[in-house]
Formats: structure tokens, sequence, C-alpha cells
């Protein structure tokens, strides 16, 4: 007699300016976990935490995913006018591994990772401390400058500073960065809230954008370079996956290029000399190891050809899983299909230590 499947909770959506996204990829992977084998090995539960908090039980968050835009008001049952967490839905008890596919603030950054180590229960992807550095730019950007790890020249800015003292600010950015830069508000990803200033008004306005989504920004040198992304999956025994480039048009790798089809490309594996790609693969587990991620994890890199330069530029420890999410893809051409790599996550976290599932990092 075949063991019963294995209670999976998939969470999604979630406050932050990802909401849209976390969507997309909670999509694929619940494709991928009802398909083939896992469909045998696991029964899925999808739970939805609306654009203000609220928890959702599966007959909502099924109904978000088949439309597969984020629920409006009108859209959900009443629910209470006081935002945030109030209690989970019906059947999140009886989950037995958590698969969290949020991403930015309030599911990305150790919160929900807390929640889960507070409840004892394995969940995939990093713990509290991965996952709140991970997320965290300037904490990250610490943790990488303490191991080593080249970095582009950048500075840390609070948004305080912008508006107590904004020709102090502007003076000291230009004179450690110059012009181009980046500006990018310190705890979200996807390229939310993120400019490129060739200019001091466009610095101000870049600055002003990133201040509007966080109080903590991160401005980073414009360098001339080429974009690689690589996956790395495990826990003690970390693997890298072969490099992927991203190849764009646009100006810089923004939301829009990012997220529309045909306005961007990817090329796997990366173009480039075995020495760069087994250096970033190691640099790859490198930052994983300095920020205390586990699991999984994309890690990007700026490769400058005509020097050999290679930069660490930012860590995600929940990558995105849409079709056209790097993660997935470079764990396809390293033969992992996507089937195999959600089960693995699966696995990891089923076989993290007990003691982690009460406060330690997770394995995903």
């Amino acid at each position: 007699m075949s063991a019963s499947p294995l209670q999976l909770g998939l969470v999604f959506g979630g406050v932050s300016g990802e909401h849209a996204v976390s969507i997309r990829s909670a999509n694929t992977v619940a494709a991928a976990l009802r398909r083939g084998a896992n469909a045998e090995r696991y029964e899925l539960r999808c739970f939805y935490i609306d654009q203000w908090g609220h928890w959702w039980p599966p007959a909502v968050a099924d109904a978000v995913l088949a439309k597969g835009t984020p629920a409006t008001a009108d859209e959900l049952p009443a629910a209470s006018l006081r935002p945030g967490f109030q209690g989970f839905p019906e059947g999140a008890l009886d989950i037995q591994v958590w698969v969290p596919v949020l991403h930015g603030p309030n599911g990305e950054d150790g919160t929900i990772q807390g929640l889960f180590s507070l409840m004892q229960v394995p969940f995939v992807g990093s713990g509290v401390l991965g996952s709140a550095v991970g997320m965290d730019k300037q904490a990250m950007k610490a943790a990488f400058a303490a191991a080593g790890l080249p970095q582009v020249p950048y500075a840390c800015v609070e948004a305080d500073e912008l508006r107590s003292a904004p020709e102090v600010l502007l003076q000291r950015l230009e004179q450690q960065l110059g012009y181009p830069c980046f500006i990018k508000p310190a705890n979200l990803g996807s390229s939310v809230g993120i400019s490129k200033a060739t200019n001091r008004s466009e610095l101000l306005e870049g600055l002003k954008l990133a201040a509007s989504h966080d109080p903590r920004l991160v401005v980073e040198q414009g360098v001339s370079a080429r974009e690689l992304e690589c996956a790395v999956l495990g826990q003690r025994e970390m693997r890298a996956s072969v490099l992927g480039e991203i190849c764009f048009d646009a100006d810089w790798y923004d939301y829009d290029t990012k997220y529309s089809e045909g306005k961007s490309h990817t090329v796997i594996p990366a173009q480039v000399p075995s020495a760069i790609s087994e250096r970033a693969r190691a640099m790859a587990i490198a930052a994983c190891r300095a920020v205390g991620a586990s699991g999984l994890a994309r890690v990007d890199f700026f490769y400058a050809e005509a020097s050999g330069e290679l930069w660490l530029n930012e860590i995600n420890t929940l990558p995105g899983f849409t079709s056209q999410s790097m993660y997935p893809m470079l764990w396809e051409a390293s033969g992992v299909p996507l089937e195999t790599l959600v089960h693995q996550l699966v696995q990891l976290a089923q076989e993290s230590e007990p003691s982690n599932a009460s406060g330690g990092l997770q394995a995903a």
C-alpha cells in the first residue's frame, strides 16, 4: 500500500510591489507539483495572501491563479477592515511542508519564514537570517564585502538624508560614484523602484522614487558589463548551475524589459570563457554562504568582457518561477527539469534537521 501523499501548502501573493509576479510564479510551481510523479507524491493546497495581508483558503487561491491577476477587494469574500495577518484559513494547519512563492517584502525577507519557524513546520527556502540579509541590499552588500567578494562601487543612503540635506547627499554621491549610476530601494526586487541617473536632476528624481518604496536605498556606480546569472540549489552541499546571460535592447534591465514578452532574451549557457564560468559558479556559492542563504538562490553578476572583471551584483533567495525566469531555465539546462526541481526543493525541506524547523536555517 502506497504512503499517503505529503500535504504541501503553496502560499503566494503578499503585501509587496511584486504581488503580480508572485501569482505568475505560483502558477508555474503549482502546475509542476501537480504533474507526473509529483501528482502522486503530493497533495497541493494553495493559499493566497491578498494585497492587504489577509490569508485566503484554496478555493479563493485557485480562483486567483486561474484569473492570473491580483484579486480586487470586490472579488474577495468579506474581510476584516484591519489589514494584516489575522489567522490561518481552513486547512492551513494540516500542511506538512510549506512552499512560499513570494517575492519582495513580507514574504522574501524573513517575515513569513519566522512564522513557519514558530509553527515548527518545514518550508522551502532560506530561514530568517538568510532571507533578511539577502533581501536588504545594504545588509547584503556589507556581508559580501566582509566575505571579500568583488562588487562595483556603491553607497548606502537613508531617505532622511534626502529630506534633511539633499544638496549634501547629491554632492556626496557625485564625488563617490559619478555618472551614470543606479538608484535602488534596499528591499525590493524585480527592478521595482530602480532608475538610472546620468545627471543631477535624474539622480534627485531617482532618489525620490526609490525613497517612495523604501527608507533604505543603495546607489551603485554604472559599469559597462554583461549581466550573468547562476542558480544555486542545496544546503550544506550546494551546487551551482550553468551560467545564463540576460540580453536586452533597452538601456538597462528595467521591470518592463524583464517581464514583457520579446523585450529581452536569455542565452543559456552563457558564452563566456570557462575560467569565468567556474569563477562565477564558485562565487555564487560563496555569496550564499556570506548571507546565510540556503536551499535555493539566484546569484547575479556583472562581467566586463574587455578587462575580465567579474563583480557580484546581488542574491535572490526566492527567485521567480515565471515562464521567463532564469532560475528554472538554468536548472533545466543543467539537466534538472522543472518537475524534478520542485520535487528536490520539497525533499530538501523535509530532510532539514528537526532543530531547523524551530528556528534555524531551512533547507530547500
